[in-house]
């Protein structure tokens, strides 16, 4: 099977990245000889919406100018890497209770209409089936279901939604919490990877 593996946080060695890899190395030690690709959002970061890349994809390739060419390739480029995947892992730290903006950058390039979901009869349609995903999410405080802290999570709750109105409802949250509390760090990454199922 093809893993596409996408990193959102800009430290080398954050938790979201580290546990991320730790999921991909799982996956591949239960299926030899899958495939790994990578996207580091960091390191190649995706434009954020403008006005030549919406204007773009509501214009027929054939009638594009050059510069909405250029701007939806991105688009194009992200999608294709999607289609490709038979799993995806996706890492994000919190950052003020939510999602990186190099995140929400990929997930704007992502979710376009006609392409990876579209309106029919019954209402609005994911097209990126059949695929599952692991999100990796890492935070300095505890946010799960339970916690006090709960409702201030903007993560899972924005990204559950968002992904399954594209198709890709099969999505497991794993998470590494806690890492700024002295009494959890040291076990927490261990933790969040022994929750893991592939």
């Amino acid at each position: 099977m093809h893993i596409l593996h996408i990193i959102s946080s800009p430290r080398s060695n954050s938790y979201s990245a580290r546990l991320g890899h730790q999921i991909v190395e799982k996956l591949l030690a239960a299926h030899p000889g899958s495939t790994v690709h990578e996207r580091d959002l960091t390191v190649h970061p995706l434009p954020h919406l403008e006005e030549v890349f919406v204007r773009g994809i509501f214009t027929p390739d054939e009638a594009r100018t050059p510069e909405q060419k250029s701007a939806v390739q991105h688009s194009d480029e992200v999608i294709s890497e999607v289609l490709a995947a038979d799993v995806l892992v996706i890492g994000s730290p919190m950052y003020n209770f939510s999602i990186s903006s190099s995140l929400k950058a990929w997930l704007d390039h992502l979710v376009r209409a006609g392409v990876t979901f579209l309106y029919g009869a019954n209402g609005p349609q994911g097209l990126l089936t059949g695929k599952k995903v692991y999100l990796a999410l890492a935070s300095g405080g505890v946010y799960s279901e339970g916690s006090p802290m709960a409702a201030y999570d903007f993560m899972a709750p924005y990204l559950k939604p968002v992904l399954a109105f594209i198709g890709l409802t099969d999505v497991e949250v794993v998470r590494v919490e806690g890492t700024s509390i002295p009494e959890l760090e040291p076990t927490a990454l261990d933790k969040a990877l022994a929750s893991v199922e592939v």
